[in-house]
């Protein structure tokens, strides 16, 4: 099922570090040598003769010459306590531009030190432009630094002839060239205690339950015609499991961003084990508790490529994302207390359980931001999920279905916050879901929760030409909100309407699906949050009869969740979670499941 999830920026993701020297190459420069400046004159001289030669790169050979040094604690005056000592250190460190005396001192405790500085200051700008002009990355928080060296030595600056408007014109100068092609390594690690349990055996949806999980199928009964119902044992076990994303963000302009997220994982939730055909990785589940790739019912923890894209400005409120797989859920049905890093955790309550068809798709996103309160998001998805197999999936890249045969979906929200502490969102969705086996629904069937035939008497094996069916439009109409009610409250809810026309014999499965709760940030420690939320997955109004799967017995099922997000610090969080399923698959004389989830989760 469609996993529902927000924005990774894993921060995920989309921001573009600031280079550093494991990322940035920096070219080796020569430094450039400083005469002994004994008084303000001497400095004087030095800057008039530098300014009349058109260089500032110019040495008297006759005045005593610089040791360099390549470490500023080579500096033996200079102590972690006295002035500049930071300044001193990166800059040496990084662009060997500062030089000391011959007797390995900066002469940093004499009054005259601040014209020594000065001229080193204007020596470092002279090499990092050079470094510029060769197309060499400098770094921009020593762009910052060398304005606020160039504030504090104002006066100086000024009297060696260097003013500060100048100074101005050439740190512009910096910052308009200073980028260079920089990547960014961020990553997510989780760790899942789960363990769920019934409060008895419990109904399932499925024709055989001796297969893995995910390979659950429906069935009709031939007799009767009424959906086939088995009986799950209730024998789910406890499992600990490992997810991780490892987030490549690269730039070429500083404005953009070229986005490769890796994952891995060996998830399968103890709660599937009581799921109908149709319905793994949906109720109950974390959505961390997952496998990245295909390969589930094997448990194998493969590398997958999860999204790729790139994203762009157009205009100065005008951004597009184009890729092969792009993820629906960094631009879509997003809510501050149910993004599952540190709110509501669980597949069904990270988001619209009647959103999307599709999690990665083949295609584009653009977001238009109208005014600052106001903002339109528009996208158009092939089908590219990264834990799905091809064929039938995948069919973005599928050459006999392409970007428009296959499942794809065209998406537009409308967001709207007028002040910081309320955020709501209007969004319509029209999905094509693609048919499998006579079938709509399942894994990319949304807003159809479940699995759709043509029918009773009609069985799941009839060629679609003679009443099995094809290829079924979907609408899907969504209102979100979240509102911080005060510092400590925030109160959110969703109210979703799917309607699917199944094709050709062109009967609607129509299904309501809304969520409400409450979410209580820096509870019990700043960064910290608690929230607590009530759903309803699907509650089909009308239809129920081309369901033959989650359908149940007529009932609604309901879901409870209770998640506290607790940091330890800025990169360790402890997540537990626990939830009840009240009326499991839709079935009224199913006992409720109790599941519990401990996670441990690290960024970087």
């Amino acid at each position: 099922m469609a996993a529902a999830e927000d924005a990774v920026n894993l921060s995920q993701t989309q921001n573009i570090a600031t280079p550093t020297p494991e990322t940035a190459t920096v070219q080796s420069v020569s430094p450039v040598a400083m005469p002994a400046i004994a008084t303000q004159a001497d400095a004087l001289d030095l800057m008039r003769r530098r300014q009349q030669l058109k260089t500032f790169n110019a040495v008297n050979k006759s005045e005593p010459s610089m040791a360099q040094v390549t470490s500023v604690s080579e500096l033996r005056d200079v102590e972690p306590t006295a002035w500049a000592y930071e300044a001193l250190k990166s800059l040496v460190e990084r662009y060997g531009c500062i030089v000391g005396y011959p007797d390995r001192t900066f002469r940093g405790d004499r009054a005259l030190s601040r014209w020594e500085f000065a001229a080193g200051l204007n020596a470092c700008m002279n090499v990092m432009e050079r470094l510029l002009q060769e197309n060499v990355a400098v770094i921009r928080e020593d762009i910052d630094k060398l304005k606020a060296l160039a504030q504090q030595f104002e006066q100086e600056l000024a009297a060696l002839g260097a003013r500060i408007d100048n100074l101005e014109v050439r740190t512009s100068y910096l910052e308009d060239h200073q980028f260079s092609t920089t990547t960014k390594l961020s990553g997510l690690v989780f760790m899942n205690l789960t363990n769920a349990s019934a409060g008895g055996d419990i109904k399932v949806n499925a024709t055989n339950l001796n297969v893995p999980l995910e390979f659950r199928s429906p069935g009709r009964d031939p007799a009767t015609g009424q959906p086939i119902v088995s009986t799950q044992p209730n024998n789910a076990q406890t499992t600990l499991s490992f997810l991780t994303w490892l987030t490549l963000s690269t730039s070429f302009t500083g404005k953009d961003s070229l986005v490769t997220q890796l994952a891995s994982g060996n998830g399968n939730s103890p709660a599937n084990v009581y799921a109908s055909a149709g319905m793994y990785n949906t109720f109950g589940v974390p959505f961390t508790d997952q496998t990245a790739g295909p390969n589930v019912g094997n448990n194998r923890s493969e590398v997958v490529i999860r999204e790729l894209f790139y994203q762009f400005p157009a205009t100065d409120n005008l951004d597009i994302v184009v890729g092969p797989r792009v993820n629906w859920y960094r631009y879509f049905d997003n809510n501050r207390f149910t993004f599952f890093l540190n709110g509501a955790g669980s597949f069904n309550s990270g988001g619209s359980s009647l959103l999307n068809a599709i999690d990665r798709g083949a295609g584009a996103v653009v977001s238009w931001k109208i005014i600052p309160e106001l903002k339109l998001n528009v996208a158009y998805l092939g089908e590219a999920d990264e834990f799905l197999p091809r064929p039938p999936f995948n069919t973005a890249s599928d050459p006999q279905k392409g970007l428009f045969g296959g499942t794809n979906t065209t998406t537009a929200e409308l967001s709207y916050a007028p002040t910081d502490n309320f955020n709501v969102r209007l969004l319509y969705n029209y999905s094509m879901i693609q048919a499998l086996g006579g079938t709509i629904g399942g894994t990319t069937g949304e807003p159809l929760y479940g699995i759709a035939d043509a029918g009773p008497g009609q069985g799941l094996d009839i060629n679609p030409n003679d009443g099995g069916l094809k290829n079924s439009p979907a609408n899907t109409f969504s209102v979100n909100f979240d509102w911080l009610i005060t510092p400590g409250v925030g109160l959110f809810g969703r109210y979703t309407r799917g309607n699917t026309t199944l094709k050709p014999i062109n009967q609607a499965v129509n299904a309501n699906s809304f969520q409400v709760g409450l979410g209580f940030p820096d509870l019990g420690k700043e960064g910290a949050q608690g929230t607590l939320s009530y759903l309803v997955p699907f509650d089909v109004v009308a239809g129920q009869q081309y369901l033959v799967s989650n359908g149940g017995d007529g009932a609604t099922q309901y879901e409870i969740e209770a998640t506290y997000f607790y940091p330890i610090n800025n990169n360790i969080a402890i997540v537990p979670n626990f939830l009840f399923i009240g009326r499991p698959n839709n079935f009224g004389s199913n006992p409720g499941i109790f599941i519990s989830n401990v996670r441990l989760q690290y960024s970087f």
